[in-house]
């Protein structure tokens, strides 16, 4: 007998998963170091115990919310945006969670407020107590991010004074600007994809990655997928000029949104204009963009350079791993090659990268939001460095244009499923008691789920019997 959905459940359900994620985030999460916890102590072991609780909570509810979406009476998007904002709301009170990026966009955001160069310096440079937020990793690199995000991330280092908590709930409603952009561009892509506006919504706004990682990390990502988002909807209009800016701010926010531009040209030949007079409108709207951007930002060209800015050692991606593995045969050999073996394997990547863009774009191109939904995935699978919120770049517009009946929704999903569960909440690796404490966490809400579904079909079984 089938568990009994219906929105408002799914909506309690959910709301419990982020109330926990919050709560737990306040003992576990990516807290400033003045209130940092060893992980072993009682307060930090009980948080991670909840966040693992109320993050298998909230996958629970979104797959249930899908068969919801699936089912013969799907909600409406304007009741699935409510679903969002419930769901959201507990996380815009927790700490950052899941990474401590936003400690970084707050002190490259003071560098550039302080007029020196954040691309050649590290927030080692700035100094004082900001710099001692940003993970060590990072203290000496460069931002490897756009004039876009860097002249918001300045200005809001002007407004909050370089206050913490100010500057983390200012970072965090930029981010939510962003999850909104997204939200309310998914419906208008979705139609025009022939899509089903309310299952785009359900896997690319309500996704648990972008809760965790967009909401409640507060990543810049949000802003590069709602301003890309703006700019298609915008191309899929009367303003392809408008289109093609949006796109290039949300490509000066982060890179790979510059693939966007090939989607806008195709959005224009299909609307009938000419191919050279969409490449010569799409070109001089992004130089035009990117020229008065870097201008007004004062930050110059140095984020051309930024594009090859050092990957984290410890990263998982496909291309490193095979990297590693190759540098310890080597090593094992006794080859003078090993040094190379990761740099080679991310040359490979990026042209494998390169070649499966070409591939889609040529077989796809009358789907160019599907395109390009495939093309940011195959960037973000072979680069050289992946994070969970990275499968975003590719599963919002996924989420809007993949063909209703292919399977391409069901595993997309389902790597969202196992995506959310891979970063422990204070953004660090774990060690072997942080996991047997996070699969305890886990465990603990399926027992609880399995005995409400136990509970309520009881009744049922009884009337049957």
């Amino acid at each position: 007998m089938a568990f009994p959905v219906d929105l408002r459940r799914c909506q309690i359900l959910g709301l419990a998963g982020t109330a926990f994620l919050a709560a737990g985030g306040e003992t576990a999460g990516a807290l400033p170091v003045r209130d940092l916890l060893h992980p072993a102590s009682a307060p930090a072991a009980l948080g991670l115990v909840a966040v693992y609780f109320g993050l298998v909570l909230l996958i629970a509810a979104w797959a249930l919310l899908g068969r919801l979406v699936r089912g013969p009476r799907p909600p409406a998007p304007r009741a699935l945006l409510l679903v969002l904002v419930v769901w959201a709301a507990p996380l815009l009170l927790a700490p950052p969670l899941f990474s401590r990026d936003v400690y970084s966009y707050l002190a490259q955001g003071a560098m550039v407020d302080a007029h020196m160069d954040v691309y050649a310096h590290g927030p080692s440079q700035l100094g004082g107590p900001l710099a001692g937020e940003v993970a060590p990793l990072w203290r000496h690199t460069g931002a490897p991010y756009g004039p876009v995000f860097l002249a918001v991330a300045a200005a809001l280092s002007a407004l909050t004074r370089g206050e913490l908590p100010a500057g983390l709930a200012g970072m965090r409603l930029v981010a939510l600007a962003g999850v909104a952009l997204m939200a309310a561009a998914l419906p208008r892509l979705a139609r025009h994809s022939g899509a089903d506006p309310a299952a785009a919504l359900w896997l690319g706004a309500l996704n648990p990655l972008v809760l965790l990682h967009l909401v409640a990390g507060a990543h810049n990502d949000a802003v590069m997928l709602g301003l890309l988002g703006a700019g298609l909807v915008a191309a899929l209009g009367r303003w392809p000029f408008l289109g093609a800016v949006l796109v290039t701010l949300a490509a000066l926010v982060k890179a790979p949104a510059a693939l966007g531009l090939a989607a806008v040209v195709v959005l224009q030949v299909r609307a009938g204009r000419s191919t050279a007079k969409a490449l010569v409108t799409t070109a001089a709207a992004a130089v035009g963009t990117t020229v008065v951007a870097t201008a007004a930002a004062g930050t110059g060209y140095g984020w051309i350079g930024a594009l090859n800015t050092p990957v984290s050692p410890q990263n998982w991606a496909l291309t490193t791993l095979l990297g590693r593995a190759t540098r310890a045969l080597l090593e094992h050999l006794g080859s003078d090659l090993a040094p190379l073996a990761i740099p080679a394997w991310h040359t490979l990547g990026v042209v494998a990268a390169g070649a499966a863009i070409v591939l889609i774009w040529l077989r796809l191109r009358p789907r160019p939001l599907y395109a390009l939904g495939l093309s940011l995935a195959a960037v973000a699978a072979l680069g050289p460095a992946i994070r969970p919120w990275y499968a975003l770049w590719g599963l919002f517009l996924i989420a809007a244009a993949a063909p209703p009946r292919t399977s391409v929704r069901h595993r997309t999903a389902a790597v969202t499923g196992v995506l959310a569960l891979c970063v422990l909440p204070g953004g660090g690796p774990a060690d072997s008691g942080q996991l047997v404490l996070a699969v305890s966490g886990g465990a603990l809400a399926a027992v609880v789920l399995w005995q409400a579904h136990q509970a309520e079909l009881a009744p049922a079984l009884g009337r049957t019997a």
